[in-house]
């Protein structure tokens, strides 16, 4: 009797400070654990309870599921997995399918967990469930606020110009939580598939967009992923948060989480935990592994399930906002009602080569690595939609990224060629990816406007050679230089630049060099600079040069310093001699070429790129 007593007062000890499974409980899941929660210490193989999620409509139904046993650890450290089987109502017809994860379990009254986790191709509905102890923790852990890199990140010129944005995406963002199947099609343990639990495939809806479009973007939203099961329900409307009431995100019913809303829409569907106020816990597993987020949340009702032999999935569609998902973590997503997400607005206006019109406006989610990939994917599929995507067409883009308290960022470009569309949406992303990479504490967006144009065929030009009217010219003198121009087809065509030749420069040999911005930038001192604070990074994006445009450049060679970005030529003798001395180094490097005045000119019909360079002597 004694040892006994022992047993079970050491037993209530480790129940109250939540070591049960070497789980630590948070405070408030303890205290809700004595009226609405079953601890992981009670639950016991053999239990019999039931489970609730939405099969059809906006009501969820009930079905039972029998215990059979926990496996501590099951998907993480300290993550421990309670393993049930499902049966009765209309899970006997579906199993476990994609979109029931976080599927409320009940037994004896009392909530246990999510259905979360499951045995691809199993032959019987077993799952996976998260305690809901370990779902109500790990939000409780204080997030660390958002501050500027410790690092400073290194940019080159080229990449702020660039039209290839590459996806950088971390390891947590794995293609199984959006494959239908339940696993990578590319993993090295497929010979033994369906052998290990996976968390249960979320259903992504992609709306507004065309197949096309996914297929052209299928490795990159793999990565992220993103796949697409259906299409159905058409877009989500931009309509304003909807005040949530007492059946609001309740247990058991259907929840949506937005990357984009409006005129496109992707959004993830799953099943709604647990409720408590205005805190919602869903999933019971991440949704992306992205940790701080602010996402769009919204009810959601489900058209139908759709049994699979692979793996059934839901077919749902967004309905009211009503709140914002902050938090994607190992054991689930939480979210706020009554939160509005910030999200980036986005205007769109496209001008077809038929001389047609359309406007598109959307929101797309801020955050550092799907924003970009969610812009550049809009973007490009505005253009194909409405445009062929086959064959020479030119594209020019103005517009505009408005940051607060900042300069706006200028997007100002033209391609031509049959990759065309691709490099149109690659150009407005790519100063995305630089702004978001910097991650600087005081980066906030207030919205993005682009204005494109397309134009059939395919207007570019190779500069083959240059002249100028003169040889000797005097300060204040302006010169014409002419710029041989040959086109795609063979023709060849002069453009006639006027260059002013400042007051102020001494006599001397110069050298005018005319190119694209990429060739000019290319021969410049700075190719690479580390910006002290967002303001110099928004700075120097506006002034980079771009590669669609010819520069006229005027430069001698001449003694001086670079310091940053910023050239300084024709230095004293003293002042090279203090920043060169043998105590000091780094800050500075050394420029042979003196650059005199840069001058951009103006767009002409054809996209010239190339770069020719000329020798000319300024005199008394």
């Amino acid at each position: 009797m004694k040892s006994t007593f022992l047993l079970t007062a050491a037993c209530v000890i480790l129940t109250a400070f939540g070591l049960v499974h070497g789980q630590q409980v948070g405070t408030a899941a303890v205290s809700a654990s004595n009226n609405t929660f079953m601890p992981l210490s009670e639950v016991r193989e053999g239990m019999k309870g039931t489970a609730r999620t939405v099969f059809r409509g906006t009501e969820p139904e009930e079905f039972n599921v029998e215990i059979l046993g926990v496996v501590p650890g099951g998907v993480g450290p300290k993550q421990d997995l309670i393993v049930g089987r499902l049966s009765g109502g209309p899970a006997d017809r579906t199993g476990v399918f994609a979109g029931m994860s976080g599927s409320p379990v009940y037994v004896n009254g009392k909530l246990v967990g999510a259905i979360s986790y499951s045995f691809p191709f199993s032959k019987e509905p077993i799952c996976g469930i998260t305690p809901i102890e370990q779902m109500i923790s790990i939000f409780e852990k204080k997030t660390p606020s958002r501050t500027a890199s410790v690092e400073p990140r290194k940019y080159s010129f080229g990449e702020l110009v660039s039209s290839s944005v590459p996806v950088d995406l971390p390891s947590s963002l794995s293609a199984d939580s959006g494959l239908v199947s339940g696993m990578s099609p590319n993993s090295m343990l497929m010979a033994v598939a369906g052998q290990s639990f996976r968390p249960i495939a979320t259903p992504i809806t992609f709306s507004g967009f065309s197949q096309a479009t996914l297929d052209k973007f299928s490795g990159q939203l793999l990565q992220a992923g993103l796949i697409p099961v259906n299409a159905a329900g058409g877009t989500s409307s931009l309509s304003p948060m909807k005040k949530a009431g007492p059946n609001t995100l309740v247990g058991g019913t259907s929840v949506s989480m937005h990357l984009a809303r409006g005129d496109y829409g992707l959004a993830a569907s799953g099943t709604v935990t647990y409720r408590d106020g205005e805190k919602v816990y869903a999933f019971g597993h991440p949704f992306l592994g992205l940790g701080s987020s602010d996402l769009a949340m919204s009810e959601s009702h489900v058209v139908t399930v759709v049994p699979s032999v692979n793996n059934s999935f839901k077919l749902a569609v967004s309905d009211s906002l009503v709140g914002a998902m902050t938090q994607d973590r190992a054991t689930g997503v939480f979210g706020k009602l009554g939160s509005m997400p910030k999200m980036i607005p986005v205007r769109l206006a496209l001008t077809t080569s038929r001389g047609q019109t359309q406007i598109l406006n959307y929101e797309i989610a801020r955050d550092d690595v799907l924003t970009p990939l969610l812009l550049n994917i809009t973007v490009y599929n505005s253009l194909v939609a409405q445009e062929r995507s086959i064959g020479d067409s030119t594209v020019s883009i103005d517009g505009q990224i408005k940051l607060k308290n900042q300069a706006p960022i200028k997007l100002q470009r033209r391609f031509g060629g049959s990759q065309a569309l691709q490099l149109t949406s690659g150009a407005a992303t790519a100063p995305m990816n630089a702004l978001l990479r910097g991650q600087f504490s005081d980066l906030d967006f207030e919205s993005i406007s682009l204005e494109l144009k397309i134009d059939d065929g395919s207007e570019a030009a190779i500069l083959d050679r240059l002249a100028i009217d003169r040889g000797e010219v005097r300060a204040g003198d302006t010169v014409e230089i002419q710029a041989f121009v040959r086109t795609s087809s063979g023709n060849v065509f002069v453009e006639r630049i006027p260059f002013k030749i400042d007051g102020d420069v001494a006599p001397g040999t110069y050298s005018i060099a005319v190119g694209d911005g990429t060739a000019i930038q290319k021969n410049e001192a700075v190719q690479h600079f580390v910006p002290k604070d967002l303001s110099e990074l928004v700075a120097t994006i506006n002034k980079v040069r771009l590669p669609d445009r010819l520069y006229a450049k005027m430069f001698r060679t001449t003694t001086g310093v670079v310091v940053g970005t910023n050239e300084m030529p024709n230095l004293p003798p003293s002042v090279l001699a203090t920043l060169n001395n043998d105590r000091m180094t780094g800050g500075t490097k050394p420029s042979v070429q003196s650059v005199v005045k840069v001058t951009e000119i103006p767009p002409a019909k054809f996209i010239i790129t190339g770069e020719q360079t000329l020798t000319f002597e300024v005199v008394k």
